[in-house]
């Protein structure tokens, strides 16, 4: 037990120095360059914890390892519950039933091409490429991190998982506004893309919510040349379409980090469901529900209430970041580079592939429905 009367200096000791490192990666995080990235103190998190594990880990006393541990699985858990308060049901609401359509479209079909190209085109092991798939179907790092303990995998295939979002979701940012700028903007007929659906484009598609915010910010109010009449007859002027462009896009976003909840409840069951199948007849059927992904549906729902004052909420989502950075930093820390041999370029390979259907994909997906609905 972490906190038994043998553990329990040692692990007060190691969750502090676990907060240690989250907050020196949260101070970095807030230096211009990595905001102007959109990188999130989550990812410099695993990336400080990283060089710790293949530098110094030795150095420090092995009792502090059950805190290490502890932040990783347990504040890891408690930190997700809380990501609700990032959400409401009325924002869901707001962006309408395309935005939704387009979410639920992206998430299954990216989960499960990245599953499946993983496992049996690349030739990676199961965990591996459902960490990989979640990162890039739902929220980055935040759904590599809440997929994890359902897998109940290893630390380092975490790692592995997070460093693809970080390579594509770091590409999309600065492909996004080029792509507007230059093509779908300027274009006629279905490669044209009003603000509002390459808002809900962008929110669908893109990895980390910070990049979802940041595509928006990088394209210039000026090169939005639509003028677009509204319901009472109003034209709305460039910036008014820039900041719907913008509200879409993290709206829909958010539309698909709470999807997560229900995707890993049903994962929980496949895996369920895989484990009887391959156990003995007379097993009994374990069903795993991951009870931290209901709470944050219900911690999500308590949110959409509007109970409380948005200037408490706005410090519990801080303190939220910082545990989830405290989680991310301390599964950087168990990732030991000799533990990715083997892999070789198949975390890219099958990254890069629900990379292509993303930016493609989503594009015929939003363009689509956004038609039909």
């Amino acid at each position: 037990m972490a906190f038994s009367k043998e553990n329990r200096q040692g692990t007060i000791s190691g969750i502090i120095f676990v907060a240690i490192f989250a907050a020196a990666a949260t101070a970095i995080s807030q230096i211009a360059f990595f905001k102007s990235l959109g990188i999130s103190p989550l990812v410099i998190g695993i990336v400080l914890g990283i060089f710790y594990a293949n530098t110094l880990h030795q150095h420090i006393p092995s009792e502090w390892g059950t805190g290490i541990t502890f932040s990783g699985k347990k504040i890891l858990r408690f930190a997700i519950v809380f990501y609700g308060f990032r959400i409401t049901f009325q924002q869901i609401m707001d962006v309408g039933l395309s935005g939704f359509t387009v979410s639920l479209i992206m998430l299954s079909t990216t989960f499960l091409l990245g599953t499946y190209l993983g496992i049996k085109v690349f030739k990676m092991d199961r965990d591996t490429s459902m960490l990989t798939a979640a990162g890039g179907a739902v929220c980055g790092a935040a759904a590599v991190l809440a997929t994890e303990p359902v897998l109940k995998a290893e630390g380092y295939k975490t790692a592995v998982a997070v460093s693809m979002v970080v390579l594509f979701g770091t590409i999309s940012m600065f492909l996004y506004p080029v792509l507007y700028a230059s093509i779908i903007e300027p274009a006629q007929g279905f490669l044209h893309m009003t603000p509002e659906q390459f808002g809900i484009y962008t929110g669908g598609t893109i990895h980390e919510v910070a990049q979802v915010v940041a595509v928006p910010a990088s394209i210039p109010t000026a090169t939005i040349h639509d003028v677009i009449t509204n319901a009472s007859g109003a034209t709305m002027s460039a910036s008014a379409l820039h900041t719907q462009m913008a509200n879409s896009a993290v709206i829909v976003k958010m539309t698909r980090v709470i999807l997560i909840a229900p995707m890993l409840i049903l994962l929980g069951i496949y895996l369920s469901m895989q484990a009887k199948k391959n156990g003995k007849a007379g097993d009994k059927l374990q069903l795993v529900i991951p009870w931290f992904a209901v709470y944050f549906i219900g911690m999500a729902g308590f949110n959409s209430l509007d109970l409380v004052p948005h200037a408490i909420v706005g410090t519990i989502n801080q303190i939220d970041t910082f545990l989830l950075t405290m989680a991310m930093t301390a599964l950087g820390m168990g990732t030991i580079f000799s533990k990715f041999k083997g892999l070789g370029l198949a975390p890219i390979y099958t990254a890069g592939s629900m990379f292509l259907w993303l930016v493609f994909g989503g594009f015929v997906v939003t363009k689509v429905v956004t038609a039909i609905l």
